[in-house]
């Protein structure tokens, strides 16, 4: 059984933690699935005031993205690339920091109670393999601290998948 750890400092640091427990979670195990599953229970259990968290992976043949493991409330299940906070991200291979979702020309209402959300592209050989996406019912939830913490959550995911 793994268990999490917390550190209570500054925000900077328990992503550092969060990062560490990652990596030793994951070290090992080469099966995909396996590890973004794992990867979204430590998140969810990592984040506070957040109502989904989760993976979309890319389906190359249809130009979109499939739902992936996640923790929360079911999802939509197919997003077109550049449609959406999540199309968007995978699209343009940018983090998208979301303030107000509902300001977000195009977004997706998978859950109407998110009203922010910060999606992390995961770019491979320079093409989008997937998004990491986290939405939080709270306006203005997430920051550069998060961004910052979730891209290198990222970098260290993707070089177990």
């Amino acid at each position: 059984m793994f268990e999490t750890t917390t550190y209570d400092g500054d925000r900077t640091k328990q992503y550092e933690m969060l990062n560490k427990q990652l990596d030793a979670l994951l070290t090992g195990e080469t099966n995909q699935i396996a590890n973004l599953a794992n990867a979204s229970a430590l998140l969810g259990q990592f984040l506070d005031r957040t109502n989904w968290v989760g993976f979309y992976l890319t389906d190359s043949e249809q130009n979109e993205l499939v739902l992936g493991p996640f923790q929360g409330l079911p999802a939509c299940v197919r997003i077109p690339f550049g449609r959406g906070v999540c199309g968007t991200a995978a699209q343009d291979q940018v983090t998208q920091l979301v303030m107000d979702v509902h300001a977000f020309p195009g977004h997706i209402a998978c859950d109407a109670a998110t009203n922010s959300e910060i999606v992390v592209p995961l770019i491979k050989d320079g093409k989008t393999i997937g998004v990491l996406d986290i939405d939080s019912p709270e306006l203005r939830r997430f920051d550069e601290t998060d961004q910052a913490g979730l891209e290198a959550f990222s970098e260290i995911l993707l070089r177990h998948i």
